[in-house]
Formats: C-alpha cells, sequence, structure tokens
C-alpha cells in the first residue's frame, strides 16, 4: 500500500474523482476544468501564461519597447532603494484573472501553481525571503496574506529562510488604485516597518503585483534601515501605471 500511495496513476485517479465531485468550469474560456494543480483554468488557458521575455528596465523591470534602453526614464531620474525588480509576466489576461481570483475571491489553491512561476528566476547569494505585508484590517478582510503563501513555496523550493514577520504595516493606507505614482508613494509613506534585523543580508522581497513600485521601494527604504545589505524585488506580474 505504501509504494501505491505515492505512485503516479493512483495520483492521476485521485485528481479525475476529485474533478468530477467538485465540477467547476475554466473562468477564462468556460469549458470544464480539467486539472487539479491549477484549478479552475483548464490545462490549455493555464499553457498559455507566458513569462515576458522582452526589453524591460534593468532596475525596476518596466517594459520597454525598444531593445536599445537599460535603463527607464525613471529609474534614471531617481534611482529605487531597492537593487532590481524582476517579474514573471506582464499584467494582462490570464495571468492577470489568475491572480485577481486568487487575491480578491480567495481562491488560495492558486498560490502554489502561480508560485511556480516565480522558481525560474536565479536566487543564488539570497539570505532571506521577505513578503510584502498586509496590514491587520487587511489580513482580516482578505483572510491570507496572498504575498506570504507566494513567497513560503518560493523559499521552500529553493531552500533559503522565509521571515515571515520581517515586515509589518503598521498604519492602515488608502486604497492604491487610481494614485498617480506620486499620489502612490506619499500614501505609503512610512506604512511599514522591520521587526528585526537584517544586518548585512541579501533580501528578496516577494509580492504579486508591481505596479509603480512605491510598495517595493518603501519596504527596501525600510529593510535598508534595519541593515540589510540589499533589496532585490520578485514579483509575478508588471503592471502599467495609469
Amino acid at each position: 500500500m505504501r509504494e501505491m500511495r505515492g505512485s503516479p496513476c493512483l495520483s492521476g485517479l485521485i485528481a479525475k474523482l476529485l474533478l468530477q465531485l467538485f465540477p467547476s468550469k475554466c473562468p477564462s474560456c468556460g469549458s470544464s476544468s480539467d486539472s487539479v494543480s491549477h484549478a479552475p483554468f483548464c490545462k490549455s488557458c493555464w499553457s498559455g501564461v507566458r513569462k515576458y521575455t522582452g526589453p524591460s528596465c534593468a532596475v525596476c523591470a518596466t517594459p520597454f519597447s525598444s531593445e536599445d534602453a537599460v535603463i527607464c526614464a525613471g529609474c534614471m531620474k531617481k534611482r529605487p532603494l531597492f537593487s532590481m525588480a524582476m517579474s514573471f509576466g506582464i499584467y494582462e489576461g490570464i495571468l492577470a484573472e489568475a491572480i485577481n481570483l486568487y487575491k480578491f475571491h480567495g481562491i488560495k489553491r492558486l498560490a502554489g501553481p502561480l508560485a511556480e512561476f516565480l522558481t525560474d528566476f536565479a536566487s543564488a547569494g539570497i539570505d532571506a525571503v521577505v513578503p510584502v505585508p498586509l496590514s491587520i484590517t487587511g489580513l482580516r478582510n482578505r483572510g491570507f496574506n496572498q504575498s506570504l503563501l507566494l513567497a513560503k513555496t518560493f523559499s521552500g523550493k529553493k531552500d533559503i529562510p522565509l521571515v515571515m514577520n520581517g515586515l509589518m504595516k503598521c498604519r492602515e493606507t488608502g486604497a492604491q488604485i487610481g494614485l498617480s505614482a506620486k499620489e502612490r508613494a506619499k500614501n505609503l509613506k512610512d506604512a511599514f516597518s522591520a521587526s528585526r534585523r537584517f544586518d548585512g543580508m541579501r533580501v528578496l522581497l516577494v509580492d504579486d503585483v508591481m505596479t509603480t513600485g512605491s510598495t517595493a521601494n518603501e519596504c527596501a527604504k525600510q529593510l535598508l534601515k534595519a541593515g540589510a545589505g540589499d533589496v532585490s524585488v520578485l514579483t509575478l506580474a508588471r503592471a502599467s501605471a495609469l
């Protein structure tokens, strides 16, 4: 029985049984879900999620239309406090839909397959993985920290220590949606604090989406104040600032 439990055949049968017992429709194409691993999305739609491989800013990962550009105008004007940002894809299509279902509709089972997209990124030299925190009210309303679940899977796959409460959101902030980059930065000013020292450590900050980089910058500021030697950022998607 021990061998049978771990067999691919048995796992496949269980997966098929679960899909029969709890059928669901793919939110993208409307067909029946045919895979437990990334339900409710079907295999065809999920396979359409692609990593962005086009040109982007070497610092903040803003996509470029030109292959010749290296650093965006914003980073040239005012360099962010994090050393570099990396994003798996662009915040659009099925990737955006999956993030929204995960983040705003409580489909926590998508944390694993979404975090898998992050494991392709190099992590050599990273001493700690830190998730972007939610405020107490935000955590109570959502029921979970989406960035923490992503960071937990990533740290486990990469065998890098996860510092769950390395950062705290110490005050409530208004919604970021619809705000300009300047307004976002002002809204988040001094909203975070480090709960421990990170002396000389190279820290990887994990979040779901980066828009203007204001959240990442404020978090990086507190990590550097707590002694971190370097802060880099990893997100699932890069969104365009409106």
